[in-house]
């Protein structure tokens, strides 16, 4: 790994923000170094505000389709909001149904099966959803913007579409009534689909201010669905994921209740509970089964269901993380024997029989491990294959897969995340073209992971009031990374202690001061000699009613000399 210096930031606009904030030196420093010029443009980011909600009408199409929604609503028309599998599309469809369903909508839902009907709005998925009553209006949720074959047939059978979405846009656009998708425009292209589907609700309440409904009960779903997406948690997004959290404190939803209670969670909730706990549990019932199952928890009121429905879906992350052991370990085997760290910018590897529904979290786990794009494909007896595909910093998905276009039958995503489908027959010139094309983007030193602290301290400095300058910043995502101090020159005061059998727990000693420091998943690898530099983020630790900072060790390396 590289180290690099922090940059060390002093003059009068920190120490303004010091004084003006109360903050710890340290935190001023790093909103100087985020590029932060006046004490307005600190107050709005510490302290911000629902009112400051940017009008949802700046969003492409809102105004049609929001007419059509309200037209639908006052004919009684049936509707049919036809999601994704995924956290965002689970919460964008629960949101939504509750909005029109407190308008007074005739509404139902459907949420595709993976392995069934495949990803997004399908003609599979059409007709299974359209057998019980073809819609007048159909709205997609976080899926429609490539379906430009669907759309027409939907067209044909006289159903009005509404897409909803905030995936990259192609060449071609379904020719439906309505597509609101920033990617379109000049605004809110951070967005995932639930904080658009939340701008649907708000210009659906600005255009009908005779209602009683309380938009504010329905923030914890978008910082859910925000959250778990991985998008960049600036602007609205930043807005948003702060006050849902606070209302998930006291969800109205019996669903979202029972989540955080079996996820062991109490109190605040935190955007790494969402991340590690709460998403993957819903993502669950998508990978394995029907992500109806996370539907129906999101949308009953029935405690007795609730409950059942949350154990089936406890029952099927357990499930989950075995099998996805499993497929990572065949998939690591295959890695291991054929990639080279020296000569490969990128891995894609493939395997028959691998459940497509956990694919991703394989791919995730290799880039992890090896600091690099990864391609991850399961191959059915046919020789049909499905892949799932992460990226790192640098590397864009998009253009990578349009590059190896010809080899493919299908693919779509994000730069970071993307999905394709290919014939086993083809893999080996996918593979080619695919590591070519990241041989040709990735520099030799983008492939070697970068520790890049933010600021040097002292261990003596790492105080309750650093903690909460620390949590004010927060939270941290994308395009908003968590903050990663950096302590010179630590002794060990005491032998490291194994806990768990995987992770490691010090006490350090610097000129005088002793902490305790923890470092997850570490257990296995071979400590340098002390003493030590250490690259650590901050957490709370609650004991007994006192609360503490927390010394999160990321990287560790012998003292520089």
């Amino acid at each position: 790994m590289h180290w690099r210096s922090p940059k060390s930031i002093q003059g009068e606009l920190k120490a303004v923000f010091e004084s003006e904030f109360n903050i710890h030196s340290s935190i001023a420093e790093l909103l100087v170094l985020r590029g932060f010029e006046s004490v307005e443009e600190v107050r709005t980011f510490l302290h911000p505000k629902l009112g400051n909600l940017e009008d949802p009408f700046l969003l492409p199409d809102m105004a049609v389709a929001v007419d059509r929604i309200l037209e639908a609503i006052d004919k009684r028309e049936k509707i049919l909001l036809y999601g994704d599998y995924d956290v965002d599309g689970v919460t964008s469809v629960t949101l939504l149904h509750r909005i029109l369903l407190e308008f007074g909508a005739d509404v139902r839902s459907y949420l595709p099966n993976r392995l069934k009907n495949g990803y997004g709005l399908s003609e599979k998925g059409m007709e299974e959803s359209f057998r019980t009553k073809k819609p007048d209006l159909l709205i997609t949720l976080d899926c429609g913007t490539s379906s430009v074959k669907e759309v027409e047939k939907a067209k044909k059978m006289d159903v009005d579409v509404i897409i909803i979405d905030h995936h990259e846009c192609g060449i071609e656009l379904p020719s439906c009534l309505a597509l609101v998708n920033p990617k379109r425009g000049s605004n809110f292209e951070y967005l995932c689909t639930v904080g658009i589907a939340f701008k649907v609700a708000h210009a659906l309440l600005k255009k009908r201010r005779d209602t009683s409904i309380q938009l504010k009960e329905y923030l914890d779903l978008v910082a859910l669905g925000t959250v778990a997406d991985v998008v960049p948690l600036i602007k609205e997004n930043r807005l948003l994921v702060i006050k849902g959290l606070a209302q998930a404190s006291q969800s109205k939803w019996p669903g979202l209740r029972a989540l955080q209670k079996i996820s062991g969670l109490s109190g605040a909730l935190q955007a790494s509970d969402i991340s590690f706990k709460i998403a993957p549990r819903i993502n669950a019932a998508g990978r394995l089964e029907s992500a109806e199952i996370a539907l129906d928890l999101l949308m009953s009121s029935n405690e007795i269901e609730v409950d059942l429905l949350v154990s089936q879906l406890e029952k099927l992350n357990v499930q989950r993380r075995l099998l996805a052991d499993e497929v990572y370990n065949q998939a690591e085997a295959v890695v291991a024997a054929a990639f080279d760290c020296t000569q490969h910018r990128a891995i894609v590897v493939g395997g028959r029989n691998w459940h497509p529904g956990l694919i991703g979290i394989v791919a995730a786990r290799l880039v992890q491990k090896y600091h690099c794009p990864a391609v991850v494909i399961g191959f059915d007896e046919n020789g049909v294959g499905k892949g799932s595909a992460r990226s790192i910093d640098g590397f864009s998905l998009v253009e990578a897969l349009r590059h190896c276009d010809g080899f493919l039958v299908k693919h779509g995503g994000h730069h970071m995340a993307a999905g394709v489908s290919l014939l086993e027959t083809r893999m080996k010139e996918f593979q080619q073209a695919f590591q070519s094309y990241a041989e040709k983007v990735l520099l030799e030193e983008t492939a070697v992971p970068t520790v890049a602290p933010d600021v040097q301290i002292q261990l003596s400095e790492i105080t309750l009031h650093l903690l909460e300058g620390y949590e004010a910043l927060g939270p941290f995502g994308t395009d908003h990374s968590e903050p990663l101090f950096l302590l010179k020159n630590v002794h060990a005061a005491a032998t490291p202690a194994v806990m768990k059998e995987k992770h490691r727990s010090f006490t350090f000693w610097q000129n005088g001061t002793t902490a305790r420091a923890v470092w997850f998943n570490s257990a296995e690898q071979v400590l340098p000699p002390p003493p030590w530099d250490v690259a650590f983020t901050l957490s709370r630790n609650d004991f007994r009613g006192v609360s503490s900072p927390a010394i999160l060790i990321r990287y560790l390396r012998s003292a520089e000399a």
